[in-house]
């Protein structure tokens, strides 16, 4: 397996991913990777690669984009999860480096360091002029609480700042147990001495910063960036500054990056800025190289996704307990697609027992990842099963019953417009199984090659189908009957079916022979 590094990573992290058994890496630059994307299965990116459908378009076998850092802005969420890759990221692992440059801007601003540096160095002695303020005692707004924010709370108690907080998701006494207060938003503003910005950027959060937000700040206050610089309209904070309103800015980020000479904010006074370095300290490259790529690990040896920023969040433990489900949920879905015709309208996937109180949306998209493959040439996983079922009008809808039941599993329905397909199996011995087809018990594992039939129950059908499979030296490894159980009206027929595995492939002359019967109503092969 090819592993691409496109960007410079840590010795430790590129030593850990050499360790790992079958994986060929490549170690490359932002200039010189693209050549090697035609077979790499993983590609490693921090900052300067962007990675969008064109970069996805020349790596068809590609399964996984690790980002080390914790942004993903330079890589095309859409454009992956289309392509069926997984993109994950390293939240965390910078919070301590990116915590520190905040309060290294922060003392920067108060005590007017750039400038001071300058003038001293070029022979002039200005005390008076360069007469600061202390961090002790003001009070420090922190918009946004995660990773970052927590530790920048921490580190403002050893400054004997008040801390107040506006995260509309955080938890009250988390806050209260590092020592800060939640507040409204608009509080914030009005209160803070410094405001210090943490949080993603997002449609709400997008210029959050404007010429109304400013309006509502008391004067003087000063504002620290080192998270995205679409967070601030560029404009309105050179105005606020420009005023007097604003007395300093600190900012590591930008909008656009890199920064250039058309900016509002490079002709405007009292601003402090470096080039998007907050997390770059040895010890965060070193933490979240490695953690990537230990993550990266985890996925490709294992199938456990850490931090997945486009597919539905699950720790390890809850894949640990729902991982032999997702093999059952994908193969029953790519059973029920393959023994039903015509173009799929909906799939109903419901839960029973155990699995149906846990977070079920990854077994649902595997499912719908087995419907989907019989009739997509793209690849289609549980990355992008959902997305690619909502662009066919494929109607999508989950059911789950906690209840203890005799058999915990996984039901499968698949409406075409010839009518619905149901299965339903269950995990044995950890591994899946078919119990259930169209309400009629079989059991028989759901792998390899196997012939699914319905036919009339009569005298003759076992007869013919060992015959057929004989003659065409096809070996039976496991043979599973079931019929109605129910009394059929009078001249009907019981329905009946049979699961055989076989060893080896099954030619369209076999199916034909076994459809020869006409008992036999349906004969198919189901590859798994």
């Amino acid at each position: 397996m090819k592993v691409l590094v496109a960007e410079p990573m840590s010795p430790a992290a590129i030593e850990l991913l050499r360790s790992q058994a079958g994986w060929d890496v490549v170690v490359s630059n932002p200039k010189e990777y693209a050549p090697h994307l035609a077979d790499c299965e993983a590609l490693l990116v921090r900052s300067a690669v962007k990675v969008n459908a064109e970069t996805l378009a020349k790596a068809p076998k590609l399964r996984v984009i690790g980002r080390a850092g914790v942004g993903v802005d330079n890589v095309d969420l859409a454009a992956a999860t289309a392509a069926g890759v997984l993109v994950m990221n390293t939240p965390g692992g910078n919070a301590v480096s990116v915590a520190e440059h905040t309060f290294a801007l922060m003392l920067g601003l108060a005590r007017m360091i750039p400038a001071a540096t300058v003038s001293t160095l070029a022979g002039k002695w200005e005390k008076k002029k360069f007469l600061g303020n202390e961090l002790r005692g003001k009070v420090l707004g922190v918009v946004g609480m995660g990773n970052i924010g927590q530790e920048v709370v921490r580190r403002a108690r050893g400054f004997e700042m008040r801390v107040i907080v506006a995260d509309p998701y955080v938890n009250p006494q988390l806050a209260a147990d590092l020592g800060a207060e939640v507040v409204h938003l608009e509080r914030l503003f009005a209160e803070s001495d410094y405001i210090s910005l943490h949080p993603p950027k997002t449609p709400e959060t997008t210029h959050m910063l404007n010429a109304a937000a400013f309006a509502k700040m008391k004067d003087g206050v000063r504002i620290i960036n080192c998270a995205r610089g679409e967070l601030i309209d560029a404009l309105a904070l050179k105005d606020a500054l420009t005023a007097g309103k604003v007395a300093g800015a600190g900012l590591d980020v930008f909008e656009p990056e890199p920064l250039t000479a058309d900016n509002p904010l490079t002709s405007a006074p009292n601003v402090i800025a470096t080039p998007h370095i907050a997390g770059s300290t040895e010890e965060a490259q070193e933490i979240v190289g490695i953690r990537i790529v230990e993550q990266m690990a985890e996925y490709l040896n294992h199938g456990v996704a850490i931090n997945a920023v486009n597919m539905p969040a699950i720790t390890p433990q809850q894949y640990k307990a729902i991982g032999p489900y997702i093999t059952l949920a994908e193969r029953l879905g790519r059973f029920a697609s393959l023994i039903s015709t015509g173009p799929v309208k909906a799939v109903r996937v419901s839960y029973s027992g155990r699995i149906a109180g846990m977070n079920t949306s990854l077994l649902r998209n595997s499912a719908l990842a087995g419907v989907l493959s019989r009739a997509l040439n793209s690849r289609v996983n549980f990355i992008n099963a959902f997305q690619l079922a909502g662009q066919r009008g494929v109607a999508v809808s989950e059911s789950h019953t906690a209840i203890p039941v005799a058999t915990e599993g996984i039901r499968v329905e698949v409406e075409t417009e010839s009518g619905v397909t149901p299965v339903f199996g269950a995990v044995v011995f950890d591994r899946p199984r078919l119990l259930e087809v169209y309400g009629i018990r079989v059991e028989v594992p759901l792998s390899g090659c196997l012939i699914f039939m319905r036919n009339h129950d009569g005298p003759g059908v076992i007869g013919h189908v060992g015959s057929v499979l004989g003659k065409n030296s096809v070996n039976i490894a496991n043979f599973s009957l079931g019929r109605d159980e129910g009394q059929p009206e009078p001249g009907t027929p019981l329905r009946a079916v049979a699961v055989v595995e076989v060893d080896g492939p099954i030619g369209d002359n076999v199916i034909e022979d076994l459809r020869s019967n006409p008992a036999v109503r349906f004969a198919s092969v189901v590859g798994l």
